[in-house]
């Protein structure tokens, strides 16, 4: 039986090309796949903000906070793209 590299293949720079060629493959619906990304960056930052809390919040509440956040970092992008290019809107 042939082992398979499934770590070889997996790599986490493999990663990121394949995230930016999905969603260059994806031209209708680029909502669904924004929200997937963004809930896949709150594993990374959930676990963080329950671990600087040291076990005062519940864990919604971080995965709550990590989400707000996102909206929140999400909010200073766009409002900086329209104040400095207010002509593309």
């Amino acid at each position: 039986m042939k082992r398979a590299d499934l770590p070889g293949k997996f790599l986490a720079m493999d990663f990121i090309p394949t995230v930016f060629n999905i969603w260059s493959q994806c031209r209708k619906q680029k909502l669904p796949l924004a929200i997937f990304i963004g809930l896949c960056l709150n594993l990374l930052v959930a676990p963080v903000v329950y671990a600087t809390a040291a076990g005062t919040l519940e864990r919604s509440s971080a995965w709550a906070i990590g989400i707000l956040g996102g909206v929140t970092l999400a909010m200073v992008i766009y409002l900086f793209v329209v104040v400095f290019q207010p002509e593309r809107f």
